[in-house]
């Protein structure tokens, strides 16, 4: 049986909007509507901005920018923990194998400051 989206109602601004959405995505729709209301009514009390688009731009401008932030905080260490993370596991694993070219042809690479040798005062978590 497919399921047919609902329709659900909701308030961004003291305006109704209908949105289809799937039943298992109401709950985020309606905190998604609650942050941008929230944002916009932020705007419109600061008196800069004018106009209801203008305040849905802005407040569209800062969620956007709140969002690439969060996203570039999550690639930073992390992300060069776990590209770490994989090149130890590569050297254990060629270690374990007992693969001498391989070995051989790592230790011929030029290493880089975060390819030298583990530093367990370097180290983070």
């Amino acid at each position: 049986m497919i399921e047919e989206p609902l329709q659900l109602s909701i308030k961004i601004l003291d305006k109704e909007y209908r949105i289809a959405c799937e039943f298992h995505e109401q709950d985020d729709l309606k905190a998604s509507a609650r942050l941008l209301d929230g944002r916009m009514r932020e705007i419109r009390q600061t008196g800069r901005v004018i106009g209801t688009d203008r305040i849905a731009v802005m407040a569209a401008l800062n969620i956007a920018h709140d969002l690439i932030q969060v996203q570039r905080a999550r690639s930073g260490p992390e992300g060069e923990l776990t590209r770490r993370l994989h090149q130890l596991q590569e050297r254990v694993n060629h270690a374990l194998a007992g693969d001498e070219d391989d070995e051989q042809a790592h230790q011929s690479e030029p290493e880089t400051p975060v390819q030298s040798s583990l530093d367990a005062s370097r180290e983070r978590v």
